[in-house]
């Protein structure tokens, strides 16, 4: 029987052999000042917390309770003495203690094997809010993949295959046996499952809680300027629209065309950088009543208003003027364009315009 309880100042490993009696322990304990208990804990007179009968007659019933650990904030410290490792580990107190957090099949020690790869002796740290921690979920993943017995009786019986398969015949495919449990072993343990439901729910109230500000916007932030208007918009473009990687705004590009001789700073409202190297850019109009579409129609059909058409037009002019500009123009961009997207994509290819 393997047990742990918690007392206010720490933890005690309790300990009772199913079989074979106690007294062994007894007599380890008093002639090699040390007994080694399921091969992984390691205790010595000093932890016993009672001292056992010293009549083969009360042994049997014995509940041999040793110091195990002590508490220290959110943790248990057991010292690395006790689990015969020069590391002391830390314990969160979100794990529960129980023997097969310390002990694989076939009484490997799971610390040990981890002490064993470090080439320090700071302390372990297996869950908590510690920098240095090992994650709980990633721990528990450790204890999963740790090899159990079948798995070692498969690897070695792949390792006498492989070396006897050239001089006898018939010999079963062990290494195929061996590797086909690993691969569904691993399989199993690293498909971690991913709440679907949980992330198109707040998929959806992301586009709803975007239409409640930009209708509360329409309908009672008439006063709006432009520029508030512009910038309520890119705090959402982002959201909307994942294939863009940066918003840029008043974005200088030089016309050359409209006055001869001359060059002429235009400025657009809104740029947008998508992931493929496309500059699509956004001209904003303050919301008036008939924006879109006249009230009066022209031979049946509605058509676009003056200041839709004019819109369309400045975008357009923007996007003939930075074709025009080429890469003369894109050198001369914000450096939000030109200078930091490219670095960051490190490929050097122009930029595209659209609209």
């Amino acid at each position: 029987m393997h047990n742990f309880s918690y007392t206010k100042t720490g933890v005690i490993f309790e300990y009772q052999a199913e079989f074979g009696g106690n007294a062994w322990v007894r007599e380890d304990l008093a002639s090699k000042q040390g007994v080694l208990i399921s091969g992984v804990f390691h205790f010595e007179p000093k932890d016993l917390l009672k001292p056992a009968p010293k009549t083969n007659a009360k042994i049997g019933e014995f509940i041999y309770r040793f110091r195990f650990g002590a508490k220290e904030g959110e943790y248990t410290r057991i010292p690395g003495r006790v689990l015969g490792i020069d590391n002391d580990v830390l314990i969160g107190s979100n794990l529960e203690l129980k023997r097969s957090l310390f002990a694989a099949e076939r009484k490997i020690s799971i610390f040990n094997r981890l002490a064993g790869l470090l080439e320090h002796t700071n302390p372990i740290v297996v869950g908590g809010d510690r920098a240095d921690a090992i994650p709980l979920a990633v721990f528990t993943e450790l204890l999963e993949l740790f090899p159990n017995s079948y798995e070692m009786d498969r690897y070695a019986d792949a390792r006498v295959s492989s070396i006897l398969s050239q001089y006898v015949e018939g010999m079963a495919d062990a290494r195929g046996r061996y590797e086909a449990y690993l691969n569904r072993k691993l399989a199993k343990a690293s498909s971690p499952s991913i709440n679907l439901d949980f992330l198109k729910r707040f998929e959806i109230e992301k586009y709803i809680l975007i239409k409640n500000v930009v209708r509360d916007a329409l309908e009672n932030k008439t006063d709006l300027s432009e520029d508030q208007w512009q910038q309520l918009m890119i705090s959402f473009l982002l959201l909307l629209f994942p294939k863009y990687i940066k918003v840029l705004q008043k974005v200088a590009v030089n016309d050359y065309y409209s006055s001869e001789g001359r060059k002429i700073r235009r400025y657009i409202d809104i740029a947008l950088v998508d992931a493929n190297g496309n500059l699509d850019i956004i001209e904003v109009k303050k919301p008036f009543e008939e924006k879109i579409l006249r009230k009066s129609q022209y031979r049946g059909n509605n058509i676009p208003t003056s200041e839709l058409s004019g819109s369309i037009m400045q975008a357009e002019k923007y996007l003939f003027h930075l074709s025009k500009w080429g890469v003369a123009g894109e050198k001369n961009l914000p450096r939000g364009i030109a200078h930091n997207f490219l670095q960051e994509c490190e490929s050097g290819f122009p930029i595209q315009r659209r609209s």
